[in-house]
């Protein structure tokens, strides 16, 4: 069974922010963030782990939804409690793209992650909905 266009494209934006993500936080400039207050060093962090735990909870969400169209599980278990996406009020915390303490690029990857988070978090509450009705 193939997996729906959708999903492929969204699979496909994830792994590019993923990517992205990854090589901001590994190759940006660590010389630049030494000269930034302590505070702001650290919002830096956090927001970055953000951005990490958004990005790798939609793709999990997305594996698996891959997983039943390719008839590898069903519905049922991937609308399970092991396979909902989650990372609850941290994940669903817009803030962070208005806080303009931090650079640029990481504020885009704030934004972009979180809406990309929101619009999976509205897929599984569509794919969970369903699942109930049917049972």
């Amino acid at each position: 069974m193939e997996t729906p266009t959708f999903f492929n494209g969204t699979y496909d934006e994830t792994m590019a922010l993923l990517i992205e993500a990854r090589n901001y936080i590994a190759y940006h400039d660590a010389a630049s963030h030494r000269a930034l207050p302590p505070h702001v060093r650290l919002q830096i962090s956090y927001e970055s782990m953000r951005v990490t735990s958004r990005l790798t909870q939609v793709m999990a969400w997305l594996l698996a939804q891959k997983a039943v169209h390719a008839g590898e599980m069903t519905r049922e278990q991937a609308a399970s409690d092991d396979f909902a996406l989650s990372g609850g009020d941290i994940c669903t915390d817009p803030s962070g793209p208005d806080n303009e303490q931090l650079p640029e690029g990481l504020r885009s990857l704030l934004e972009r992650s979180h809406r990309l988070y929101m619009r999976v978090a509205r897929l599984d509450e569509r794919a969970r909905d369903a699942v109930a009705l049917a049972g």
